[in-house]
């Protein structure tokens, strides 16, 4: 009998290998790879601003929140089922990959490094030529939603920021390692979703989708800078991406799983 997915001991092994392949990607291969997960993410930020952001009625609160948790994950599943590079993603399969040997250390640091730039590329891209040029979001509510959501992203102060950052990808890491266990395609979009799900209702902080959630609200008017956006969010919530998903689920499950493959 076919088992439909991986055990925990497998799935480590699993990403492991898919880890070393992400080091030895070419860096031309690994920005447009990274150019697409940054737009993937941002048409699932799209699409859950366009559904979540559009209830307004008083008493509906808890379920526009959840619709627009559950629509969000749809940026993850085109990362992973399509095929791209995503910053928070790597973090949690090339670091336990460094771990056991299989890969290098300055592979993982030049993989993060050129993702997140085309990360970024492709968030700000889908954001000003798709999210602010189509005068999508110009009328209300959704208007007030994007500055809004920008505004208060900026705002939360580094602490704050970063022990979000933390729990999102802790939870994003886990779907990562969920849609590796599932041999199938229908697997792989549930054990992608409920954890995604999850950080987005939560209200953790995922660095990718502020690269686009950001950028929207500044082109669209917010009283946000540049620079409150790099070094009041993106920093501390992308460091805080690095421990969620390179030590609570890379470095946890390399110990727990992985060490004897060293």
């Amino acid at each position: 009998m076919t088992v439909g997915f991986q055990k925990p001991g497998e799935i480590v092994d699993s990403a492991c290998t898919i880890g070393r392949a992400k080091t030895e990607t070419s860096i031309a291969k690994l920005l447009v790879l990274g150019f697409l997960a940054g737009a993937y993410i941002a048409f699932g930020s799209m699409v859950a601003i366009a559904t979540g952001r559009g209830i307004t009625a008083e008493g509906f609160g808890g379920l526009a929140k959840l619709i627009f948790a559950g629509t969000f994950p749809v940026g993850l599943m085109l990362v992973v089922i399509a095929g791209s590079e995503l910053f928070t993603g790597n973090v949690g399969v090339i670091t336990p990959s460094c771990l056991v040997g299989r890969s290098k250390w300055s592979g993982l640091l030049r993989n993060w490094v050129i993702v997140y730039l085309g990360n970024f590329i492709g968030s700000v891209f889908v954001a000003f030529f798709l999210g602010y040029l189509t005068n999508l979001f110009a009328g209300e509510p959704y208007l007030g939603a994007v500055t809004g959501i920008a505004s208060g992203k900026v705002s939360l102060g580094f602490g704050p920021a970063f022990w979000r950052g933390v729990g999102c990808n802790w939870l994003v890491c886990l779907a990562v390692w969920l849609a590796v266990s599932a041999n199938d395609v229908a697997g792989k979009v549930w054990g992608i979703w409920f954890p995604i799900m999850a950080f987005v209702a939560i209200g953790f902080e995922h660095s990718v989708a502020n690269m686009f959630f950001v950028p929207l609200g500044i082109f669209y008017g917010a009283n946000v800078t540049w620079g409150q956006f790099l070094f009041s969010n993106l920093l501390p919530v992308t460091l805080g991406n690095i421990v969620g998903g390179g030590l609570f689920v890379g470095t946890i499950y390399w110990w727990l799983y992985g060490r004897k493959s060293a």
